[in-house]
């Protein structure tokens, strides 16, 4: 698997499993077949309420801890205060059944952001996570936390597909020394990405489809991408992106796919962010 040097050092796979939206009874047999196929980076949270699942697989794959990269997020009522978050860190932690992290993502980008993430900096001293970063942060609020804070977020996971694709906000983080790591890398099959033809076109030229020409387009950019599926096919289909390459020709034709606005939600919206920052996670 080819792997991204994160700021500190640290390798990332490029190509993961996430686990967004597959309902707890499900995560457990999803993963197991993930692994089986592959995958060695896993992408949960807190918020989608699998945690437990994740690492009852976890533990059954027999894999050894150092071969896995797991991912969870901190939601945003765990803040203010260290004592929050590290409580946050510690029930997920456990249920996951990991003794650490190799990342822990600050979900949103509400609350007490700085409280949050100097208890996360902290957590990262004390090494119970090898790597910390963030999620939905736009670029000014990226860069404000990256300028007045000790540690530079090692990620920022934010929606990245064909019809918004953040080439800007990615060569930011680039200077900055952030990895870019897409979520909703198929739209969720918006804008019939599945049969879109410029995309199918392109499959049939390598004799792919359109869900391994995405996933290649996010892997040629340097995107670190967590695909998610309960079809041990697809699985199987979502991880076979390294034995071909799109030419300039293709990546320019993609590029003119991008609408530069969210097919899902804005952030920076104020009814958005009133919602997410009220609801609540129960363990």
């Amino acid at each position: 698997m080819k792997t991204v040097t994160l700021n500190n050092g640290v390798e990332m796979p490029i190509l993961g499993f996430g686990v967004y939206q597959i309902p707890p009874e499900q995560t457990e047999q999803a993963v197991a077949e993930a692994l089986d196929a592959g995958y060695r980076l896993l992408d949960t949270a807190a918020a989608y309420g699998n945690e437990e699942a994740v690492g009852r697989a976890i533990k059954s794959s027999g894999i050894p801890r150092e071969e896995l990269f797991v991912t969870t997020k901190l939601w945003v009522q765990d803040a203010p205060a260290e004592g929050n978050t590290r409580r946050a860190f510690e029930t997920s932690l456990h249920k996951l059944g990991l003794d650490h992290l190799d990342l822990y993502l600050m979900h949103q980008p509400y609350g007490d952001v700085y409280g949050q993430w100097r208890a996360m900096e902290s957590l990262h001293r004390d090494g119970r996570v090898k790597a910390i970063g963030v999620a939905n942060f736009y670029p000014d609020r990226l860069v404000d936390l990256v300028l007045n804070n000790e540690i530079t977020p090692a990620v920022n996971q934010i929606e990245t597909h064909p019809f918004f694709q953040r080439t800007d906000e990615q060569e930011l983080m680039r200077e900055h020394g952030v990895q870019i790591q897409s979520w909703g890398g198929f739209a969720e099959g918006r804008n019939d990405l599945f049969t879109h033809p410029l995309l199918s076109r392109i499959g049939e030229q390598h004799g792919k489809s359109v869900a391994q020409v995405v996933l290649r387009w996010l892997v040629q950019r340097g995107v670190v991408t967590i695909p998610k599926s309960v079809r041990p096919e697809r699985m199987a289909e979502n991880i076979d992106v390294f034995d071909f390459e799109l030419t300039a020709d293709q990546l320019a034709a993609i590029a003119g796919l991008d609408t530069g606005a969210s097919l899902f939600f804005d952030h920076r919206d104020p009814e958005m962010v009133s919602w997410l920052s009220k609801r609540r996670l129960t363990d």
